[in-house]
């Protein structure tokens, strides 16, 4: 933890995992559906909530006297403090508000006022909105708004105003005031005005990121897969194939020496395949999720039986690729090929019932004016899908930056995962448009109504046992949504949740902060689950090792690198990495 009298940025400098698990766990496939304020409607949902007070103007007027109640108690509480004696705040701080976590907030009287001032402000206006009679979407997306608005107006977002940033420019001479004025130069001419939330000046793939040996042994106009070398005498009969999403680069699954969940599978005997898509351009707009399950997972199948004679291959997928893999599972046993053994589904969901936040920026009206958009452009930017979630946590992933980048001028952190979350792609037109309007909008593949490569796919012939992995703090996939695939499938499942969040869950080497939970069975609800399952020490990664070693077949030589028929094309990490 960082010393009381530094900012909140300034705690996070010191444990990057933390600002790597706020910034990797908000982004998604479905990050660009706020890419501008209009698109969600946010600016329209919160001006319905202010008309909606000017008609009803009973609760704003209720709000209006607790607020002027605050302000004439403010300055009379700041004094009697001053003096010595404590006296209850006006408005109740949270000691999770990393913002206010200089003792200069609660010991000097001008920032007390200051603080206490901004947050009663803060609550009036949340129980104007909050009051305002609205749907039930539209009132959640006025409540988002307004908290992007207060968050902007933190006094904390001001030199003048912040402690931590003033005893930071008086101990440097000012020099620390100089230094932020150039990184905010150099964020306006290089990064579209935004601060930047890494240094990634010293991280490479294929240098210090996705450096498991592999090969690349098969390329098509959409994926490479990569085939990694053998780090043990022996190996299991069936082979892992390891189903990334195509949001962002494939080695968040093989990240960093130690910190590779491909290494440690390889190292635990298994003969390691992984897909690496390919980052669109604009001529393959039209490409379709059809021919992501035909030229993605299923070729690669194909592959991977010819290089290895297996009778059965095991796939590992995550989030949107889990979601593939399980589609591609039921697509291949509804046309009579028995090949999947096991599958692994890592914070993925099958069933969008209850998407979490993501409910706010998915309604057919928003789908709609993003789907024109993509039209237009042939594919979603990179840039503009890692971006645009920033909106949704802003204290953590836009101010907290402004206040250690821009005031107090310090470095960006140099992390791994804040590295991988910056090297983003772009997505498909077609594709994306599908995904979003037939899994979010309409649910179409829980209600087993959606048709993919001309397949009705039905989740429930899915007979393979399955390990589903999820993360107390995913904000992509809750838990609870992702515990919905056991009443999915018709195999036996293997629930986990584990620490961490949407990426920092996945990335989760053994250690001593690493836990997971786990129950017997899987009951009908998540509830009733939690209730029966008992945490567990250690990373899910262990129990992962195990029970794929169960169903994984006999130990064997291992298979050679490539075959005659897909020989080695050049070392990993492949070329579609670097584009």
């Amino acid at each position: 933890m960082a010393q009381a009298e530094e900012s909140s940025r300034g705690a996070d400098q010191r444990n990057p995992w933390q600002i790597a698990e706020r910034a990797a766990s908000v982004l998604g496939p479905e990050s660009a559906l706020v890419e501008d304020m209009d698109a969600a409607g946010f600016g329209q949902a919160l001006g319905a909530a202010v008309g909606a007070g000017l008609r009803s103007p009973a609760a704003p007027a209720r709000a209006a006297l607790r607020l002027a109640t605050d302000l004439t108690r403010i300055p009379m509480v700041a004094a009697t403090r001053w003096f010595g004696r404590d006296i209850e705040a006006p408005v109740e701080v949270n000691p999770k508000d990393r913002r206010f976590a200089d003792p200069a907030w609660t010991t000097n009287p001008a920032f007390f006022a200051l603080r206490q001032a901004y947050l009663a402000g803060c609550r009036f206006s949340r129980d104007v909105v909050g009051s305002a009679e609205l749907e039930p979407d539209t009132a959640r997306k006025a409540m988002m708004a307004l908290d992007l608005v207060l968050d902007a107006l933190a006094p904390t977002n001001l030199a003048a105003a912040n402690p931590a940033v003033l005893k930071r420019a008086f101990d440097t001479a000012g020099t620390s005031l100089v230094a932020g004025a150039r990184n905010f130069l150099d964020d306006v001419r290089h990064n579209g005005g935004r601060p930047r939330q890494v240094d990634t000046s010293g991280f490479e793939v294929g240098g210090n990121l996705a450096v498991t040996p592999a090969k690349v042994v098969y390329r098509n106009q959409l994926m490479e897969l990569l085939q990694y070398e053998p780090q043990t005498d022996q190996v299991h009969a069936t082979p892992l194939l390891c189903s990334p999403p195509w949001i962002n680069k494939y080695y968040v699954m093989d990240l960093a020496p130690d910190r590779s969940f491909v290494e440690w599978a390889v190292r635990h005997g298994r003969t390691v395949f992984a897909i690496s898509y390919k980052n669109p351009t604009k001529d393959m707009s039209g490409t379709t999720m059809d021919d992501y399950l035909v030229h993605g997972p299923k070729t690669a199948l194909d592959v991977i039986t010819e290089i290895t004679g297996a009778e059965k291959i095991d796939i590992v997928g995550l989030c949107l690729g889990g979601a593939m893999t399980a589609i591609t599972a039921a697509y291949l046993t509804q046309a009579g090929d028995d090949r999947i053994g096991t599958l692994t589904l890592l914070n993925t969901m099958l069933d969008y019932s209850e998407p979490g936040a993501l409910g706010a920026f998915t309604d057919a009206r928003t789908v709609d004016k993003l789907e024109r958009k993509m039209k237009r452009e042939g594919t979603l930017e990179g840039r503009t899908m890692a971006g645009t979630f920033d909106i949704l946590r802003a204290n953590d992933l836009i101010f907290n930056y402004v206040v250690s980048n821009w005031l107090m001028g310090q470095t960006p952190p140099a992390f791994d995962i804040l590295a991988w979350n910056a090297d983003s792609t772009r997505m498909p037109a077609a594709m994306h448009a599908f995904y979003l309007r037939n899994f979010y909008v309409r649910n179409k593949l829980a209600a087993g109504t959606l048709e993919i490569g001309g397949t009705v796919v039905d989740l429930g012939v899915i007979k393979s046992p399955t390990y589903v992995v999820s993360a107390v703090n995913d904000h992509i996939v809750p838990w609870q949504s992702a515990y919905k695939t056991a009443g999915l499938v018709s195999g036996p499942v293997r629930f986990v949740l584990g620490s961490g969040g949407h990426i920092a869950g996945i990335v989760s080497p053994p250690g001593p902060k690493a836990w997971h939970m786990l129950a017997e069975d899987t009951p009908a609800s998540a509830a009733e689950w939690h209730a029966k399952a008992v945490r567990r020490s250690g990373s899910w990664w262990e129990d992962w090792a195990v029970w794929s070693a169960e169903h994984s077949g006999p130990q064997v030589a291992p298979p050679s690198m490539g075959s005659a028929a897909h020989p080695v094309l050049g070392p990993g990490p492949g070329d579609y990495v670097r584009t």
